[in-house]
């Protein structure tokens, strides 16, 4: 009876150097983990501290407005300050990649009163990188919900989130435009206010701008005082203004107004008749809505009526197929 006691006491001698040999080599693979990961979170927030305290780039003789842009958005976007050299190489791809979509990016950029400092493959760069931070996000939800199958749809939901970010660009261009047309009939009409009460067109543009701060056609106006404080002419800061919205009615009102200025025109009287063309055209665009509201709630109204038909019939249809016809 003491045999089979006397086998598992050397059973367990003999492995026991075993586990006290294993059990320091263990605790040293965790330490080494352990340290190396500190290691690499402290790198990381020294680099962070480093990024963040830099100085502004040393300005040589070339590119020196290209070098005071980039410290313009290192200010004022921390993303980019945190990230420039990943920025440089998705922007250099971004440039041979997507050549063709650039000047619209452009243009939605202008339009939806981004800072000016932005290259159109620096700012679609931003969004790709928005769009690979979503990633871990992504990554939980598609292994909650699908598990390890899943993941296989992490890469297209990373694609999705930077399409889903540039069209909300798109989107805050097309709502921005609208507001200026909106507001910029009664901005003009002030302007010829104030011109016909005497004032110069510069201090009546200062006035304009100051009494619709806030709003976009505000901040438009402002860049065309801007411009011309800078030393541009009346018709260059206007040109400007055309081309940073690029929008055709924008560009209609604007290009009259600079034909008027070569042909001498009286300011005033051309503030006012755009005022009225702009009203015009407003009206003609909310007939156009009316007229268009039949036609869109034509399928709703026939859903509406067949759900009707179906609440009322559908209890004696259910009888019909169920008992048949009875006496």
């Amino acid at each position: 009876m003491m045999e089979p006691q006397a086998n598992i006491s050397g059973t367990l001698s003999v492995h026991q150097p075993l586990f006290l040999a294993a059990f320091p080599v263990a605790v040293s693979v965790q330490m080494l983990a352990s340290f190396t990961v500190g290691l690499a979170i402290a790198a990381l927030v020294v680099w962070i501290v480093r990024v963040l305290q830099s100085d502004d780039l040393a300005q040589g003789a070339d590119w020196r407005y290209d070098v005071s842009r980039m410290n313009e958005l290192r200010r004022i976007d921390p993303l980019y300050r945190l990230f420039q050299p990943v920025f440089t190489l998705m922007a250099r791809i971004n440039r041979a990649v997507f050549r063709e979509s650039l000047t619209e990016i452009y243009r939605q950029i202008q339009a939806a009163g981004l800072p000016r400092f932005w290259l159109p493959e620096e700012y679609l760069a931003r969004l790709q990188l928005l769009g690979l931070f979503s990633a871990p996000l992504w990554i939980y939800v598609m292994f909650w919900v699908f598990g390890p199958n899943g993941l296989y749809l992490v890469p297209l939901c990373v694609v999705a989130t930077a399409w889903f970010l540039r069209y909300r660009l798109s989107t805050q261009a097309t709502h921005r435009l609208r507001q200026i047309k909106r507001r910029m009939p009664y901005l003009l009409d002030l302007l010829t206010l104030l011109m016909e009460a005497g004032a110069t067109f510069h201090n009546a543009l200062s006035q304009a701008v100051d009494e619709f701060r806030g709003h976009p056609v505000s901040e438009e106006f402002g860049r065309v005082l801007a411009d011309m404080s800078l030393g541009k002419t009346r018709m260059e800061s206007f040109q400007s203004m055309r081309d940073r919205l690029a929008d055709d009615e924008i560009t209609s009102i604007i290009g009259t107004i600079i034909q008027g200025e070569q042909l001498g025109t009286p300011l005033a009287r051309i503030f006012r008749s755009q005022a009225d063309v702009l009203r015009v055209k407003r009206t003609q665009r909310a007939e156009t809505v009316a007229g268009e509201a039949g036609v869109n709630m034509l399928l709703p109204a026939v859903l509406v009526m067949a759900a009707t038909v179906l609440i009322i019939l559908g209890p004696f249809l259910l009888n019909f197929v169920k008992f048949g016809l009875t006496m």
